[in-house]
């Protein structure tokens, strides 16, 4: 299994704004691609940076199913989430790999 996580770092002045968006339509939209078979929300409680910090983290069965997200769906997803909050958010993306 993989792990995608998606770290965004929020503007303090559209903190609970963008909450609401996220859990509503932002976590919907990818879910709905049922490619992921998990997500969580996390808000990050030492982060140095200025502004909010959340980790948005999907727990993908393989690492072909995270690649699918990627390539045909998380452009648009993205985009979407650009438009709605243009530079008042920061993010970056990771992917991390279950041991056992």
């Amino acid at each position: 299994m993989v792990l995608y996580n998606l770290t965004i770092i929020v503007d303090e002045t559209i903190n609970a704004e963008w909450q609401s968006w996220v859990k509503t339509a932002f976590i919907p939209k990818i879910s709905e691609t049922n490619l992921f078979i998990s997500h969580r929300l996390l808000k990050v409680l030492n982060s140095p940076n200025e502004g909010v910090t959340y980790c948005l983290q999907f727990v993908a069965e393989n690492a072909v199913k995270y690649e699918t997200f990627a390539s045909d769906h998380a452009p648009a997803i993205m985009e979407l989430h650009a438009q709605k909050f243009g530079n008042q958010c920061v993010s970056f993306s990771s992917l991390m790999e279950y041991m056992e």
